[in-house]
C-alpha cells in the first residue's frame, strides 16, 4: 500500500516541514540516500514539547514527544522528495531523549517515532536505530530524532 494513501488512512495531516532553528538545511539528498537533520517535537502552532523525562514528563509523555518527531520528520521527507511513496526503507534512527540521570527507557520513548513509521511504511519503517540520554537538548526540547532513509530507484 501506498505510505500516502496509509497516512490517509491514519486520519494524519503532516504539518508544513518545520523550518531550521540554526545554520543548517533540513534535509540532504546523496547516493540514493536522504539524510534528515534532527527534529524535536514542535508543534504546528511552534510550541514544543520541553522538560526532563523523567521528571517533568513520564514515558508515556516522551513516547508522545516522540511521535510528534517522527511526524516532523515525516513532513520533512514530504518537502524533500515531494512524496512518502518515494521511500524505500527507514534505514537508521537516532534518537535522543533528555532524560533525569538515571532514566533508562529511552528504547520506549524513541518507539513513538519508530512504531509510527512502521504504521506508514510497514515493514520498511523499521530501521537500525540508537536511543540515547543526553543531559540537554537545544531550547529544553524533551525528544530529539534524526533519520537516513534508503529512496525508491527511478523506474
Amino acid at each position: 500500500m501506498s505510505a500516502e494513501r496509509r497516512l490517509t488512512e491514519l486520519g494524519l495531516e503532516l504539518p508544513p516541514s518545520p523550518k531550521p532553528m540554526g545554520n543548517y538545511v533540513p534535509w540532504r539528498i546523496g547516493g540514493g540516500l536522504l539524510f534528515l537533520s534532527g527534529v524535536g517535537p514542535r508543534r504546528a502552532d511552534g510550541s514544543s514539547i520541553t522538560g526532563l523525562v523523567g521528571a517533568d514528563l513520564d514515558v508515556q509523555q516522551g513516547y508522545e514527544a516522540a511521535r510528534l518527531c517522527g511526524i516532523n520528520l515525516l513532513a520533512n521527507m514530504r518537502g524533500a522528495l515531494g512524496s512518502l511513496d518515494r521511500v524505500d526503507t527507514i534505514l537508521k534512527v537516532l534518537g535522543m531523549v533528555r532524560a533525569v540521570p538515571d532514566f533508562g527507557h529511552q528504547p520506549e520513548v524513541i518507539n513513538g517515532c519508530t512504531d509510527l513509521f512502521v504504521e506508514v511504511f510497514g515493514d520498511s519503517g523499521r530501521p537500525a536505530r540508537s536511543a540515547v540520554g543526553l543531559a540537554s537538548l537545544p531550547r529544553g526540547i524533551a525528544v530529539e530524532i534524526e533519520a537516513v532513509v534508503l529512496l525508491k530507484s527511478a523506474p
